[in-house]
């Protein structure tokens, strides 16, 4: 029947209904508690006549008396008429009521309904007929320790009345029904309003029929959906009519890529192609013009040539596993490549050709500078490790053999752990360059700082530093790796410059953007076929002379790129008059 109606009445309905249950709870809610705030009203009253019978008892001593009528006198003054007062002792036996004449003739009131609840309540009341006056009666009982009092109405018409709750507030009710009534339906109707014309313009959408972009909506929040929604509808019918365009700028988008990309059909005819990958076509087939349909025909293609005519002649793919694709690659020409194939659904396909020669070369300097690392750890490790097992091979060694052994051992993992570091310094920086924290940095105490530590070095081969860097000599840099120039080339020049050297560091001119530095000294000096080649990780001159000073074959690495991450550059050079002279610039504070 429900569903007959229109979206409005249907709506009106729910409400109406939800309404109406709430008012019938609120009616019973306020119906019971107006009657109960009557009872309890009488209760009070009755309860109060009670305390003065007792007061009154009390005051004239009447129950050490045993009698109890001049309770009578009491009856006449108190304001309630027609009021009943019985007086029971604690066995039950009535010692008083107003209403007999002969109370030892009544009988035993210990199981009356209100004078058993007395006796573990603060009072009782019951509603019941007088098995006495066999008139309906409305009692109130309370215990006082020796005697009950209990004190009784007529139940007549008077205290029903009373004890009713009053009805006024039903009309009340009854107003806020209509009124709400009223507003409901106001309110079903706005609302219907709004839904029947969201209706009728989803309707017009989905059969593809035109619709007045200006349509007004009611002025409340579903006017504002539809409002919304016309204008979602608007901006579809223009971006559908910008695919087009932005087909166009993907197609443009592809020829930028430095990667070749091509899309062929199912029958291997070129839909869309870049210029790269017509490129890399010529490279690998050693042509100078090719076209994309001539990649079926390269024999360095053949794997993913057999791959795109095996998987056509498939009837379907299994997507749960992803699109059919293949990857190989190709050296050829001194350069590397990477090729992909995807088969999409409709067997056409994509055909990707990435240059990976850079990747491929690094990848090759990573295998080396393993071999290298994995050559250098070994030696000293070996060292380490034949010291110990003669010393404990050979417990009879004497001590001054032992304390040599062990600390040839300590020399070794030294060592190690330089090298360890240089190699950590030289990983951060090629991953992690962009992390490092610069700040102004004085060469002046940076130089001042190092030589605390290499004074005992230069004392002992007659060596002399002359540093002429002013004090306000400031660069922009990070602490840790301009230490690690300065130290290096310094080490350096002590170790292998010879005795009796004069080590000079400067600044031979500067520009708006950086200081340059020299540090030279008038040594030994590096064959010329060897100076191309020191920056080089771990090349030495001599590996065997170079072992024995400490040196890690990683120092003048880590020199060449701590300045190329300041931007700087270095060179090394042989001085005319004999001995070295480094030349590189670093970045200016200001």
């Amino acid at each position: 029947m429900l569903k007959k109606f229109s979206f409005r009445k249907k709506l009106f309905v729910y409400f109406f209904s939800v309404f109406l249950v709430f008012t019938l709870i609120i009616i019973v809610f306020q119906f019971s508690r107006e009657k109960k705030y009557r009872v309890n009203q009488l209760d009070n009253t009755l309860k109060s006549y009670t305390q003065i019978t007792h007061n009154f008892i009390s005051y004239n001593s009447l129950d050490n008396k045993n009698y109890f009528r001049p309770i009578d006198s009491l009856t006449k003054i108190l304001p309630q008429p027609d009021i009943r007062i019985t007086v029971v002792n604690s066995h039950g036996v009535v010692l008083y009521d107003n209403s007999v004449d002969d109370c030892s003739l009544m009988e035993n009131h210990f199981y009356r309904p209100e004078v058993q609840e007395s006796l573990y309540k603060d009072f009782g009341t019951s509603i019941r007929k007088s098995a006495t006056t066999g008139e309906e009666y409305y009692y109130y009982s309370r215990y006082f320790g020796e005697y009950f009092i209990r004190v009784a109405v007529v139940y007549n018409i008077e205290v029903k009345n009373f004890l009713r709750a009053e009805h006024i507030y039903l009309l009340f009710i009854a107003v806020i029904f209509l009124l709400i009534w009223i507003v409901l339906d106001f309110i079903t109707r706005k609302f219907a309003e709004s839904i029947t014309k969201l209706k009728d313009f989803v309707i017009k959408v989905r059969r593809d029929e035109d619709f007045d972009t200006n349509e007004e909506f009611p002025n409340d929040e579903l006017g504002v959906i539809g409002g919304e929604i016309i204008q979602i509808y608007d901006h579809l019918i223009r971006t559908k009519d910008s695919l087009a365009l932005e087909k166009g700028k993907l197609f443009n988008h592809l020829y930028v890529l430095n990667e070749g990309v091509a899309f062929f059909s199912k029958a291997k005819t070129k839909i869309l192609t870049n210029n790269h990958f017509i490129q890399y076509l010529n490279i690998i087939s050693n042509k100078l013009s090719v076209s994309a349909e001539d990649f079926f025909t390269i024999p360095e293609f053949d794997p993913i040539s057999e791959f795109i005519d095996n998987s056509i002649k498939q009837k379907s793919f299994d997507l749960f596993d992803g699109l059919p694709s293949k990857e190989i690659s190709i050296h050829k020409s001194g350069k590397y490549f990477k090729i992909q194939c995807i088969i999409f659904n409709d067997k056409s396909f994509e055909i990707i050709i990435t240059n990976i020669t850079k990747l491929q070369k690094n990848k090759i300097i990573k295998q080396q500078m393993t071999s290298n690392i994995s050559h250098e750890l070994k030696t000293p490790i070996t060292s380490i490790k034949g010291y110990l097992e003669t010393i404990i091979n050979d417990p009879e060694m004497p001590e001054n053999q032992k304390r040599r052994f062990i600390e040839r051992a300590d020399a070794q993992a030294n060592r190690l752990t330089d090298l360890i570091n240089d190699i950590v310094i030289l990983n951060k920086m090629e991953e992690t360059g962009d992390y490092f924290a610069f700040s102004e940095l004085n060469i002046n105490e940076l130089i001042h700082d190092i030589l605390d530590d290499y004074q005992g070095m230069l004392s002992e081969k007659d060596m002399k530093l002359e540093l002429m860097v002013e004090d306000e000599i400031v660069v922009k840099g990070n602490r840790s790796l301009i230490l690690s120039i300065f130290r290096n080339l310094l080490e350096n020049s002590i170790n292998y410059a010879g005795l009796n050297c004069i080590i000079k560091v400067q600044v031979y001119r500067d520009d708006k953007k950086f200081y340059y530095f020299s540090l030279s000294d008038n040594g030994v000096g590096i064959p010329d076929d060897h100076l191309s080649r020191i920056f080089e990780r771990f090349y030495r001159l001599g590996s065997d002379r170079s072992r024995k000073l400490g040196g890690t074959g990683l120092g003048l690495a880590i020199v060449k790129n701590a300045v190329l991450l300041h931007k700087g550059d270095i060179s090394v050079k042989n001085k005319d008059e004999g001995g070295i002279e480094f030349l590189f610039s670093l970045p200016k504070a200001n």
